[in-house]
């Protein structure tokens, strides 16, 4: 459609415009000239889109490397598949424009004259890790920490400062030095070891302190912050807490701050590092307040403890009693300990930030939404008209029934708060409800033990209707506002966004069209011990009981679903995962599957996803770039298939296409399966794939990123782009080597 069809016949004089209105035949003048308008309007977005070229910052991204080549650039490995083929359309589109944007060519080629000119400084090679794999970054000159023996017939010929230069390099561990043991083995220790004589920069066993390399320390997670979040109290005296709302140990995470200049190297403070205790002891004011790492407020959210009641201990086994007045912060736990007789009475809240891998589950980061100002908005939280998510609830279902707001209706909760009250939404048909956590807030669904007689779930319920008639099909694709073809236009839909729900699960019944879970946290067995075990491993967190709801997971961590249905009057539902993590918090639970381990009455889509557990289901629809740590069962085999994904031998699936271990001999299936750095919910590296991991997995997507659910950080092109930029920028002499920190 032209941007403006009546332009051209606007230019015309009047008597013309008068005679095709009196032609009586719909005006062709006006028609014809809207489609020369139509292409008038297309070369003039070519011609303006051919005056950005001109510019790298605006440039289209297949013009990139063309620019690049005036300057001698190099395209990064990988960036052929940016270029390769044309347009798909969807999902193809769409990742094609992420893999640009994770290879950053664009960063990188503005900076490609400046960066020669500082060629073989440690500075830049910092530089490159953010421009390239957008990684947080410390280049350290390995030789510097090498042990050597110093030569005291050297020492006052070139001055105090040549001395004092020689001393400071290559010497042993001053045991008497603290903060400088805390910091040994990591990236800013200055404690001096033998010498490795395996290169820095080995694929296959990297050495560690070589004389002629230089170590480039990486920060894969990211830090995310949590303001206003109610801490947990784990005992009845009220002074032992937990920053994480679910009791669960969760070290604090250092707030970066930008770097003063180009030529800074990198400290503690400009990478998200774990905070230790000896730099809070050493630094508190640094970590410790408003605006920075972390805050504690108690008996009121706007009454920070102040600095002088921090005292910094080891709260491992809850030995240590501060004094009256005192409040203990162990940050290596992210515990709290106030004193016995000093203890909040009105509840104790913390700002601070804790580490993950990307955007996944209920956090405060922010959600891609898109504006809809004609659906009325309940709003929950201090400050607003609503305390409760029911009294919310109650009143956009007594207006919907009395004809002051239409079938959609959005509940916000404004606040990060905990909510522990009894949830049961009860929809009628057309209903389209969704029940969301505003920008920058993390709201917690607590779900605790209401009734005595009957389970305290999540209820979502749906009526009979004059359209819930017949079964449809569930296998549609989204159109709309999300609405699924097949589901039944009638039928509910509800959609819960940016929560964390623990405590129980969600139980879903009756003719309910798709429930909808948008970064969302159904914590894996309902909630966490202190090291992070599941309290409850055995329950699940969705349950499917007799209802044609559609499943749709994207950007969530849950736990096991079940689905209780009836598999002779009825069709399967879809049961949709997408970015997410499927965890039964053990590789012999069942992930997916009716009671009794039975095969779950439902066809599953998974994209890039990883399921932790078994999975029974009646049939697989598609899964791709995938990862099923247990073994997956399925009644159809000749529906639907597997695509560039891994399941357990001994599995029955539908067709697979690249799919491993297939592609490797029966001696290297045992290699070839998923590692993770942690499997248990809670710990800062869940789900994380090991470095050690075979490449078949790390590397076994459909475009060469890593199989499972961290599929779109695409970390293989930023290693393999940022181990061609070092090649190029290190110093001569010497090899830099990649050392992941986290």
């Amino acid at each position: 459609m032209s941007r403006e069809p009546d332009g051209l016949m606007e230019l015309l004089p009047q008597w013309h415009r008068l005679r095709d209105q009196e032609g009586g035949s719909g005006e062709p003048l006006r028609a014809l000239l809207a489609v020369v308008a139509e292409q008038l309007d297309l070369v003039r977005d070519g011609v303006e889109q051919a005056y950005d070229d001109l510019f790298v910052e605006t440039a289209a991204p297949w013009v990139l490397p063309y620019l690049g080549d005036l300057v001698g650039y190099r395209p990064l490995p990988g960036y052929e598949r940016v270029l390769a083929g044309g347009l798909g359309g969807g999902r193809q589109d769409a990742s094609r424009e992420q893999l640009a944007r994770a290879l950053a060519p664009r960063r990188d080629v503005a900076a490609t004259v400046a960066n020669r000119r500082r060629k073989g400084t440690l500075a830049l090679l910092e530089e490159l890790s953010a421009q390239v794999a957008d990684w947080p970054a410390r280049a350290v000159e390995l030789s510097r920490y090498v042990a050597h023996q110093q030569p005291v017939r050297l020492y006052g010929t070139g001055g105090a400062a040549a001395d004092a230069t020689r001393l400071s390099r290559g010497r042993t561990v001053d045991l008497r030095d603290s903060a400088a043991l805390d910091l040994a083995g990591g990236p800013f220790g200055a404690v001096a070891r033998t010498a490795d004589v395996r290169r820095a920069a080995s694929r296959y066993r990297q050495g560690g302190v070589t004389p002629a390399g230089v170590g480039l320390f990486v920060w894969r997670l990211r830090p995310y912050a949590l303001t206003s979040s109610p801490a947990y109290c784990i005992d009845r005296a009220r002074n032992l807490y937990t920053f994480s709302i679910l009791g669960n140990d969760s070290p604090l995470v250092t707030k970066p701050v930008p770097e003063p200049s180009a030529g800074h190297l990198a400290t503690v403070d400009n990478v998200p590092a774990f905070i230790t205790r000896r730099q809070l002891h050493d630094r508190l004011a640094d970590y410790y307040g408003p605006g920075k790492s972390f805050v504690i407020r108690r008996d009121g959210e706007d009454r920070p403890v102040p600095p002088s009641d921090i005292v910094v201990a080891d709260l491992s086994h809850w030995r240590y009693r501060p004094r009256r007045g005192q409040v203990a912060v162990d940050p290596e736990l992210g515990r709290i300990a106030f004193g016995a007789r000093s203890a909040p009475r009105q509840g104790v809240w913390v700002d601070h930030h804790y580490a993950f891998a990307t955007a996944m589950g209920g956090g405060s980061y922010p959600r891609d939404r898109g504006p809809r100002p004609e659906v009325p908005v309940y709003r929950v939280g201090p400050g607003h008209d609503y305390q409760r998510i029911m009294d919310a609830y109650r009143d956009w279902r007594h207006d919907r029934h009395a004809g002051r707001a239409g079938a959609e209706g959005i509940i916000e909760i404004t606040h990060s708060g905990a909510y522990q009250e009894q949830l049961d939404f009860d929809l009628d048909p057309g209903d389209r409800l969704e029940v969301r956590a505003a920008e920058g807030t993390r709201p917690v669904i607590r779900l605790l033990d209401w009734y005595s007689n009957r389970p305290d779930a999540l209820n979502i319920r749906a009526v009979e209707g004059d359209g819930d008639h017949g079964h449809g099909d569930h296998h549609g694709h989204e159109h709309g506002h999300g609405h699924r073809a097949g589901c039944g236009c009638a039928r509910p839909r509800i959609v819960l966004d940016g929560l964390l729900v623990t405590g129980r699960g969600i139980h879903v019944t009756g003719p309910v069209g798709a429930v909808v879970l948008r970064h969302c946290t159904l914590v894996p067995g309902w909630s966490l011990e202190p090291g992070c075990r599941p309290h409850a491993p055995q329950e699940p967190s969705v349950v499917l009981d007799r209802t044609t709801a559609c499943l749709q997971a994207e950007h969530s961590i849950l736990g096991t679903i079940q689905v209780i249905g009836d598999e002779v009057s009825t069709d399967p539902p879809a049961i949709h995962l997408r970015d997410s993590v499927l965890d039964a918090t053990a590789h012999d639970r069942e992930a997916l599957a009716a009671p009794d381990c039975m095969l779950a009455h439902a066809v599953l889509h998974a994209h890039r996803t990883t399921v932790i557990g078994e999975v029974h289901v009646h049939a697989v629809q598609i899964a791709e770039n995938s990862l099923f740590t247990g073994q997956l069962r399925v009644a159809r085999r000749g529906v639907g298939c597997l695509r560039y994904s891994h399941v357990p031998p001994g599995s029955r699936t539908p067709r697979r296409h690249r799919c491993q271990p297939d592609g490797v001999g029966a001696a290297d299936a045992a290699r070839v399966r998923p590692v993770f750095v942690s499997e248990r919910y809670g710990t800062p590296a869940y789900a994380q794939l090991a470095a050690y991991c075979a490449p078949e997995i790390r590397r076994g997507a459909e475009d060469g990123a890593e199989m499972g659910a961290f599929h779109d950080l695409y970390q293989p092109q930023r290693e393999d782009s940022l181990r061609a930029r070092l090649a190029e920028y290190t110093p001569a002499g010497s090899d830099a080597g990649i050392c992941y920190v986290t």
